[in-house]
């Protein structure tokens, strides 16, 4: 009986409008949409993943092998279990155009590929011709086609010869620059590249010098099976026939792409998290504000022998239909961004998507606005249950500063823990969001300690004798320390604001900076790579005997992929580590090099020929729990060497020299195939004279400028840090909406003071000032706590999330606190004009 009489009375209440719940609502509906919209899109290139995985990988399957091409049984596995089969072979070279003293030269990925390739999909080349035709070539030179970036790097149009190692080839056509699905098949499954591509035949490269014993390059086998074929049972049976292969099946097409979608959008949906918490906090005001505009309705339902629990339940009723109505209005936004902007998204995405309704992100934006409404209702709600009738009936606000019954209190802390394990759950990133949780809620109390302490240093200037004269410092001090102030809702409100800002802009500004920082003073000019072991000392000395280069540092290296740890699967022992993710460079020494800092253990002695020994990196083995005396299993060149750790020693990558995870004795390669990789110092006026001379002595060497390394790498970073500062914008408007809000709501109270301060004489431009003064105050307090927090949210994202270096930005923390004083500023301002030109006589009669 009761919640029916609950209804009736609620259901009458809605019929006078939504007046007092506009920024419940609005506040409500942009969490809900924009953690719907990126959700969206999540699922929508999840989808375009899935539906066109076989295109995006190139095959149904891949088998991918590092330095060699498959042996005769395992070409015959291939040949056995598809239907057809292409070879790829994939590796960095420099593309060479022009003859004279002053070629130009670039850096390329290059395709070699069969007659077979693509098994699906096509690529489109400008001008329009079968790929065939564009590489059979003419006058006697085998064809290549480019991406049009590095033809218009090199100055390079359709027609001209250029070389590749010591081949000659012409460019026939380029790479159109549609979607990479399109384009080029198989594309979005390269990883990070360091140059733009270039596709040839394979039997082109004989005699180039390019694909020799030691050299770096992957081949790729992508086959096309049957619409029945048991990838499990394929994938299982290749990873025991092949030795040191990787598999991947177009169930997960572009696993890395995938992978980094999923996180970068989790991480927004947290972004998201975030702003709708500091949407809460306007939630949490305009119910409050509602409730105390609704005292005389209360009491007349006290008097009237309404029971608590029948009001509780009428204005949860209330509450609970404009949460529905704010639910559907930002699941409807969230639903329809996505689809609006699908053609810009659509060509701005790497991979393919699907934009479409999709259920799961709009669920879940559901199920967390649900719960954000309730945590920021029931207190204010709650406490209803205290005030008195007779309370109730004088001017006052009564129950405002009441706290809840420890039940409400219990339940509201119960819902906050629900919704950030499922926002865990569903994120998969437990350590950041139990952080962000923590962090949120950290500042939540430092805010509301900040306010407290505002009011009470306010009351204390205001009564001091040197602020006598300045009437409107003393009225804004006065106002700000005064019982039923806007100090902890202006605060709260515009200082979880500003605290998701800074902390977005701490973050921004540390991974745009991390690459510069990072670099040591003197970094090597290039990386050369693909040396034969017959060219080193002939490079060196021609290297050292230039006056520019200051160092040559020189290593031989191999690449193999850490099977197991002590006879177990690697993976079991030390998890999803970085250094088991693909393939890793090994060299070997017979002397510790110099400078190497040896941790623990001892290194092997000179000349020492016995059973394999491996040095590792100190800092990634402690990661991956490795201890002296423990054996890893290397598989290189398809074949397992297995190896006793014998000493951690310090590998500084910082430094841009050098560095392997692993170095053995060398005995332990003896006979294996091999290159060197060499770093060369110089001064940056000399570094085109360089790369002329090693290019012409030395086609098959690839030189790596460390600057476009650094440019690429710093790209990535950019882009992550702008879709983070993107997802922080949906945070900045809520929390202005929420400004807005506070300041709206306490228009009825500065009409009045300004009508008794008229009344006793104060000026229009004194009141202004007052106003002006106090919203500075307030903007500055919460300015400088989202300093203090976003600065250990944003260290917490660098160093846990991001395992970087955290560097304090100054610049964008002070404009966070200018921020926060112009927008408490102008708002204040904006507010303050209504009340100024209220009428004394008549405000003061209402109050009667």
């Amino acid at each position: 009986m009761t919640l029916a009489v609950a209804s009736r009375i609620a259901r009458r209440e809605l019929r006078g409008g939504l007046s007092g719940f506009r920024v419940f609502l609005t506040c409500l509906i942009l969490g809900v949409a924009a953690i719907a919209a990126v959700g969206s899109v999540r699922e929508a290139i999840n989808a375009g993943l899935d539906r066109e995985g076989a295109t995006i990988l190139g095959g149904d399957a891949e088998i991918e092998l590092t330095y060699r091409f498959a042996d005769a049984d395992e070409r015959a596995w291939i040949d056995r279990n598809a239907e057809a089969v292409t070879e790829i072979v994939d590796f960095r070279s420099m593309a060479v155009f022009g003859s004279g003293d002053a070629p130009e030269r670039a850096l390329t990925q290059v395709k070699a590929i069969d007659d077979v390739y693509p098994l699906y999909g096509a690529v489109v080349l400008d001008p329009e011709m079968p790929l065939d035709a564009a590489l059979a070539g003419s006058e006697g030179r085998p064809g290549a086609v480019m991406d049009p970036v590095l033809a218009d790097r090199l100055g390079m149009a359709v027609g001209d010869a250029f070389r590749l190692g010591a081949t000659e080839f012409v460019l026939t056509a380029r790479l159109k620059p549609l979607m990479l699905r399109v384009t080029k098949p198989d594309a979005a499954t390269g990883g990070f590249g360091l140059g733009p591509r270039t596709i040839v035949r394979t039997s082109a490269l004989e005699g180039s010098g390019l694909i020799q014993p030691g050299t770096l390059f992957e081949t790729e086998y992508k086959m096309r099976l049957t619409e029945d074929a048991d990838l499990d049972a394929l994938r299982a049976e290749a990873e025991t026939d092949f030795a040191g292969a990787r598999w991947r099946d177009r169930r997960n097409g572009a696993p890395g792409v995938q992978e980094f979608v999923d996180r970068l959008s989790s991480f927004l949906v947290l972004v998201g998290l975030a702003g709708l918490a500091v949407g809460g906090v306007g939630i949490s005001a305009a119910v409050r504000a509602y409730l105390e505009r609704k005292t005389a309705v209360i009491a007349t339902l006290k008097t009237l022998g309404a029971e608590t629990r029948t009001i509780f339940q009428t204005y949860l009723i209330q509450i609970g239909v404009l949460t529905l109505a704010g639910l559907v209005a930002g699941l409807a936004l969230g639903a329809a961004l996505p689809l609006a902007l699908a053609p810009i998204l659509e060509s701005r995405l790497p991979v393919p998507a699907v934009f479409t309704l999709h259920p799961g992100p709009l669920a879940e934006a559901a199920l967390y606005g649900t719960l954000a409404a309730l945590i920021f209702t029931l207190w204010p709600l709650a406490r209803v249950e205290d005030v008195r009738a007779a309370t109730l009936f004088r001017d006052s606000a009564g129950s405002t500063g009441s706290r809840p019954r420890w039940l409400w209190i219990a339940v509201t802390a119960a819902l906050f823990a629900a919704l950030v394990v499922i926002a865990a759950a569903l994120s998969g990133l437990w350590e950041l969001t139990l952080g962000a949780a923590g962090g949120l809620l950290g500042a939540f109390a430092l805010l509301v300690l900040a306010a407290a302490g505002v009011r009470r240093l306010a009351r204390y200037l205001a009564a001091r004798r040197a602020l006598r004269g300045r009437s409107a410092l003393r009225l804004a001090l006065g106002s700000v320390g005064g019982p039923g102030g806007e100090a902890l809702s202006v605060v709260l409100s515009l200082g979880l604001g500003l605290t998701v800002l800074a902390a977005v802009g701490q973050i921004d500004s540390n991974l745009r900076g991390a690459i510069a920082r990072d670099l040591p003073e003197v970094a090597p000019a290039f990386f050369m790579v693909d040396i034969q072991p017959d060219q080193i000392a002939p490079l060196t000395d021609r290297l050292t005997a230039n006056p520019a280069v200051s160092k040559v540092e020189s290593a031989p290296m191999l690449r193999g992929i850490i099977t197991e740890i002590n006879g177990r699967p690697a993976k079991e022992v030390a998890g999803d580590h970085w250094v088991l993710q693909g393939d890793r460079g090994v060299t070997y020494s017979d002397l510790p090099g110099e400078g190497t800092n040896i941790t623990h253990g001892e290194w092997w002695p000179e000349g020492y020929d016995g059973p394999p020994q491996v040095s590792f990196a100190t800092e990634e083995a402690l990661e991956m729990g490795l201890n002296l005396g423990d054996e890893i299993t290397v598989n290189i060149l398809g074949r397992d060497i297995t190896a006793e750790i014998t000493s951690f020693r310090e590998v500084d990558f910082s430094t841009a020299g050098i560095g392997f995870i692993l170095s053995m004795n060398p005995g332990a390669l003896r006979g294996a195939p091999h290159s060197f990789i060499s770093t060369i110092y110089a001064e940056p006026e000399a570094e085109a004279a360089i790369l002329r001379e090693v290019s012409n002595a030395y086609p098959n060497i690839t030189a790596i400028r460390v600057k476009d390394a650094i440019e690429r790498v710093s790209e990535v970073l950019a882009g992550i840090a702008a879709a983070i500062t993107y997802g922080a914008l949906a945070t900045l408007v809520t929390g202005g909406i929420v400004l807005i809000g506070a300041a709206a709501a306490g228009v009825h109270a500065r009409t009045y003071e300004a009508a008794v301060l008229k009344t006793v004489g104060a000026s229009r431009a004194t009141i202004l000032r007052s106003f002006a003064t106090r919203s500075a105050l307030l903007g500055a307090a919460a300015g400088a706590v989202a300093i203090l927090a976003g600065a250990l949210a944003g260290w917490g994202v660098m160093r846990f999330v991001m395992d970087l270096d955290y560097h304090f930005e100054p610049v964008s923390a002070l404009l966070i606190v200018i921020g926060g004083i112009l927008a408490t500023l102008v708002t204040g301002l904006l507010v303050a004009w209504r009340p100024l030109a209220a009428r004394p006589a008549r405000v003061l009669r209402a109050r009667e």
